[in-house]
């Protein structure tokens, strides 16, 4: 089976980070593991994913305690920190908590650093199954500039292959349905890791048990879309994704570059949805314990794109904590119905104020995403021609509102607020 049909469609889940920073527990997974096994599977909603450092036992925000010891076992791969995942005691690992994960009809995902531990390079602690060591393998050159966790490995070491496939048969043990790689898409002191993004897929192909391979942080190069595709089924366009309005507007550009890519197992990721309560204890993204920052405006307007685009969705907030308007902006079923079902998302124009992008479904449904980037309210018109609808007369719904109209003039006009959006879906 190819990597392709992990994901057919893009994945949709939830990733501790933007709540919890490095310092997630156990107890917080399986609430928020609970709840959305209760309010979102039913809508597509699956992957709930432990974001970095679940090896650190002493994590406590986004901010990394530096050159610290990691849990590790002796072939020198990272293990769940104990006084945090007490099912992880007894060498259990995850398994116990992805079981769990899996007791509710959900899927089971963790983030990774790409590389080797330094201590364990430090030790020369064993690689399972070769005779070389982890500082044999280790590259002491391939740093990451902001966590002190790991060194990339040398690929060309016999010992590389063989370390990275302990890891994955150690994650398939444990059941784990998704691997959030990071340090890997792009770097702030190196171009992308290519040999590494080929070990790790090779690695997961040989361990048995469909894993989803997301790759960060981004900005993932566009001149690289090729290799992506053949060797990951997410990417990320962005560095992380925070509640600024200049980021949302700066997402355009990004998904205006990878126009045409996403497809069955290849999906461009616009990164975590910053939405309901988050950084409980992060400082990232110039904030601490909030609410998003994003207007309910803003924040249709961040659903709206990701869902025409196809970006996977990761919602990033305390799930328990949501209000009525965040959980019915994460369950509106006809905007996941067009953001599983839809192809062909393009931008149509695009003027100082305004952004118009387009998708459809079949023959006869296309999708219409109007955009103000304005800071006033402005009226925003789009001709059917433009959007490849022959002919006059359309029916119109509204998905945010559920309204349903029609149109006889060959044009679709709708007055959008100030940073906000109205996507409609168009029948003909």
């Amino acid at each position: 089976m190819s990597h392709r049909d992990y994901a057919k469609t893009p994945p949709m889940g939830w990733n501790s980070w933007d709540c919890y920073g490095a310092a997630v527990t156990e107890a917080e997974i399986r609430g928020n593991a609970e709840y959305m096994a209760k309010h979102l599977k039913p809508y597509g909603w699956e992957y709930v994913v432990v974001d970095i450092q679940w090896y650190e036992p002493h994590a406590n925000s986004s901010i990394y305690r530096k050159f610290v010891p990691l849990e590790m076992d002796e072939y020198s791969r990272l293990m769940p920190a104990v006084n945090r995942f007490p099912s992880a005691q007894g060498g259990a690992g995850f398994k116990p908590l992805a079981d769990y994960v899996h007791s509710l009809g959900l899927k089971f995902g963790i983030h990774i650093m790409r590389g080797i531990p330094r201590q364990a390079a430090h030790a020369a602690t064993k690689i399972k199954g070769s005779e070389q060591n982890a500082r044999d393998i280790a590259h002491p050159n391939s740093i990451c500039p902001w966590n002190t966790d790991m060194y990339g490995v040398d690929a060309s070491q016999e010992g590389a292959a063989a370390y990275y496939r302990s890891l994955f048969e150690l994650y398939a043990e444990w059941g784990v349905d998704f691997v959030k790689v990071d340090d890997i898409a792009a770097s702030r002191l190196y171009d992308p890791h290519l040999p590494e993004i080929q070990l790790i897929h090779d690695a997961i192909e040989h361990c048995g048990r469909e894993m989803v391979l997301s790759l960060s942080p981004g900005p993932a190069q566009i001149e690289h879309a090729d290799y992506l595709e053949q060797y990951a089924n997410m990417w990320r366009m962005t560095d992380d994704f925070w509640d600024h309005w200049s980021l949302l507007l700066d997402m355009f550009d990004r998904c205006k570059a990878w126009e045409g890519r996403p497809g069955p197992g290849n999906w461009p990721d616009c990164d975590m949805l910053p939405l309901g309560h988050i950084g409980i204890r992060s400082v990232d993204g110039g904030g601490s314990d909030r609410w998003t920052r994003f207007t309910k405006d803003e924040q249709i307007t961040m659903m709206t794109l990701w869902s025409i685009f196809r970006s996977p969705l990761m919602f990033g907030g305390e799930l328990r904590d949501n209000d009525d308007w965040t959980l019915s902006l994460i369950t509106n079923q006809e905007v996941l119905h067009m953001h599983q079902h839809s192809q062909d998302a393009r931008q149509i124009s695009r003027t100082e104020h305004s952004i118009v992008w387009s998708a459809q479904e079949g023959d006869n449904i296309v999708y219409a995403a109007l955009f103000n980037i304005g800071e006033t309210a402005n009226e925003i018109v789009v001709s059917l021609n433009a959007l490849g609808i022959q002919g006059q007369d359309v029916e119109l719904v509204d998905l945010w509102s559920g309204s349903g109209t029609r149109s006889e003039s060959g044009v679709i006009k709708a007055k959008v607020p100030a940073h906000g959006a109205v996507l409609y879906r168009i029948s003909f």
